[in-house]
């Protein structure tokens, strides 16, 4: 496959991209490679990397507890601790080697320690490949509030191999087909169209998938790095989706949810909002609906659920002047954002998903 190229950076596939990885340490020989793992990808990801590298340099290993809920300030100060500990400096590198919340804190322990050190994102799961791979965006959750805290950084370059994909449930492809879903929609009906003809849990046949899901996320953040703009559309989905993904990763007698399938709800009550507001076809929104109900099922979500979402509605960090903002879509591929929405529609269309 074809490099992809991001800003000042490059997004490599497949065996392609432990050759430039290779070349990269051969010609920046940095002092230390560290290398971020969970408990997860220090089983099932680490030996297939360790075995592609072609280096001399020295390599620790620092490892962090897995999940969303670790996602905070405390995993960053107990990765800079491991990094200061070990003898990090200017010249290290972080190659960060896992999913979405790897690369995220990764990204921003790297970007922050001593200033910045150099870092090199490897993502092991669809949605972080699809997802996580471009962009610059690093950050950390503050409490139930998600990525409140964090910076734009590039790595040095990002690696895709589907080889990790291997190593991860069923639950978390078809979370990462959620962001597919998002681009399909708002960006390339073709690929939307593809995606209602695809086995989502066959891998040998994703790749296609994912690299065009690359290229279109690429396209956006190229044009607006820093969200002023057009790259609003990548948050379509995401307002419902993050406060029912926070409201679940607080609530104590709810089983949390991966950010896929708490996106998937946010894309079908955010296209029932878009019917009401902006004609979007009525067509259109049971297919999304009926799709991403046969891929992830249907959550309960009670009424007495609502008031704890619309209260964490108000912190999103897309929000103005304390006004929820909202991405809406008009047909696929027709766009509309910063768009104001009542909390009674809102209730309306989290009816509509239960219904």
């Amino acid at each position: 496959m074809t490099p992809i190229l991001s800003d000042n950076y490059y997004v490599y596939f497949q065996e392609d991209a432990y050759a430039q990885l290779n070349a990269y340490l051969v010609k920046n020989k940095p002092s230390t490679i560290f290398i971020l793992v969970d408990e997860n990808t220090n089983v099932s990801c680490l030996p297939i990397l360790l075995q592609e590298l072609a280096s001399e340099i020295h390599i620790e290993i620092i490892e962090i507890e897995a999940g969303e809920e670790f996602k905070n300030i405390e995993t960053c100060s107990g990765v800079w601790n491991a990094l200061t500990e070990l003898g990090a400096d200017r010249k290290s590198l972080l190659i960060n080697l896992g999913g979405g919340v790897i690369t995220d804190l990764g990204g921003f322990v790297a970007s922050t320690f001593k200033r910045g050190i150099s870092f090199i994102n490897i993502p092991t799961t669809l949605l972080s490949m699809v997802d996580a791979s471009v962009g610059g965006k690093t950050g950390i959750d503050l409490g139930v509030l998600k990525n409140q805290i964090g910076l734009f950084s590039n790595p040095e370059m990002v690696l895709i191999d589907t080889q990790y994909l291997e190593t991860v449930s069923n639950r978390e492809i078809k979370s990462g087909m959620a962001e597919i879903i998002k681009y399909g929609i708002t960006y390339d009906v073709e690929l939307w169209n593809k995606i209602k003809d695809h086995n989502v849990l066959n891998i040998s046949a994703t790749n296609e998938l994912i690299y065009r899901s690359i290229e279109i996320k690429n396209e956006v953040v190229i044009t607006d790095p820093k969200e002023s703009g057009l790259r609003k559309v990548l948050n379509f989905g995401h307002t419902i989706g993050h406060a029912i993904e926070s409201y679940f990763l607080d609530a104590a007698e709810k089983e949390n949810l991966t950010h896929g399938e708490a996106i998937a709800i946010g894309m079908v009550t955010e296209a029932f909002i878009s019917k009401k507001l902006l004609n979007f076809p009525s067509e259109n929104l049971k297919n999304i609906k009926k799709s991403i109900i046969d891929i992830f099922g249907r959550v309960q979500i009670n009424s007495s659920d609502y008031d704890g979402i619309m209260k964490l509605l108000i912190h999103d960090k897309k929000n103005v002047g304390g006004q929820v903002n909202f991405v809406l879509l008009a047909d696929f591929e027709i766009f509309k954002l910063d768009c104001k929405v009542e909390e009674s529609l809102i209730i309306k269309a989290l009816n509509y998903y239960n219904s």
